[in-house]
């Protein structure tokens, strides 16, 4: 075993026991549970011998792994350097589209198609299966979008996103331009192709989430400040896909959370400033997966969907949990 091998056990081992002591503070209407507590709920998810290994090294800003089962790949985003890559099981990398247009999120669709977020663009589109590129939405009332960054299929098969301002606003991950959009909205693409503007209400949407039972939308502010702290933000969704009932799920008092994942037992994973945070449905801390570097984004994939990817920073990390994601009860 390497020495980053051993340092990341050992990292792992001890988010088993203290991780969720400091993460408890994010969500101040709940109390840390005892160590011992801690320790046996994450153990519940991951085994104390698991470890972290790094499969991908060498980028600059990693974002938005997808697995595709197909190919046995996961697929994820070099935001900065515009290029996406993809990792084989087997180890084996390529480049998978360059330029990017400054890619960002992916996520299947209902056919196992790639849906991909561009910031450049400022569009979100979807390679068809003969390698063709088709564009799924770039225009709200006419006006462009922001930079597209994030996106998650729900059960009925509907795309969501979210359309904060990164791409167009930081030079290495688009082209920088004024706002056409009045807001920074949440969106869903309809199974029939139309766009509607679902929330207005957060200043920087960013990662997304829907559970199983495609009920409830969940989405990090990342655009906080003193008198709306970052954080993940909860929404019920109605039968006619309307937002209702918005709740602030868990706040941060270090950092921002970005891309966000559920398992089938509907705890929520969230890439944090020092791994993954792991939050229960009522949104207490269940526990912390450190990373070496900012976690950015996470996946669910592998031969039986409980291998959890994080892409963290300019490296992609693997570890194998005891449950799989949320993606392989759709499939």
């Amino acid at each position: 075993m390497s020495e980053m091998a051993n340092w990341q056990r050992r990292a792992v081992l001890k988010g088993l026991v203290g991780g969720i002591v400091a993460g408890a503070t994010l969500d101040r209407a709940h109390a840390a549970p005892t160590v011992d507590a801690e320790r046996a709920a994450l153990e519940t998810i991951l085994d104390p011998s698991a470890e972290m290994k790094t499969l991908f090294t060498g980028g600059r800003w990693l974002e938005g792994p997808c697995y595709l089962p197909d190919l046995e790949s996961l697929v994820f985003s070099d935001v900065k350097t515009n290029r996406m890559w993809r990792l084989g099981d087997d180890g084996s990398t390529e480049t998978f589209r360059d330029p990017s247009e400054n890619a960002n999120g992916n996520v299947l669709d209902g056919e196992g198609r790639l849906v991909t977020c561009e910031h450049r663009r400022r569009q979100v589109v979807r390679q068809e299966p003969d390698g063709s590129i088709t564009v799924l939405a770039d225009r709200y009332d006419g006006k462009r979008l922001n930079s597209p960054n994030d996106a998650v299929l729900a059960p009925d098969g509907a795309i969501w996103f979210t359309d904060p301002t990164y791409g167009i606003t930081q030079p290495e991950e688009g082209i920088p331009a004024e706002p056409e959009q009045s807001a920074r909205r949440v969106y869903r693409i309809d199974p029939s192709g139309r766009l509607d503007a679902k929330t207005d209400t957060l200043r920087q949407p960013n990662g997304i989430a829907i559970s199983a039972d495609g009920r409830t939308l969940y989405v990090s502010e990342t655009g906080g400040d003193a008198t709306a702290p970052n954080g993940i933000v909860r929404f019920t969704i109605g039968d006619d896909g309307a937002l209702a009932d918005r709740q602030v799920f868990a706040l941060y008092d270090k950092g921002v959370p970005d891309g966000l994942a559920l398992d089938i037992e509907g705890r929520l994973y969230a890439g944090s400033i020092d791994g993954v945070r792991i939050f229960d449905e009522a949104g207490r801390p269940f526990g912390l997966i450190p990373t070496p570097k900012p976690a950015a984004n996470l996946a669910f994939g592998g031969p039986d969907g409980r291998r959890l990817f994080v892409t963290a920073t300019d490296s992609v990390h693997a570890i194998d949990l005891k449950v799989p994601g949320i993606e392989w009860r759709k499939r």
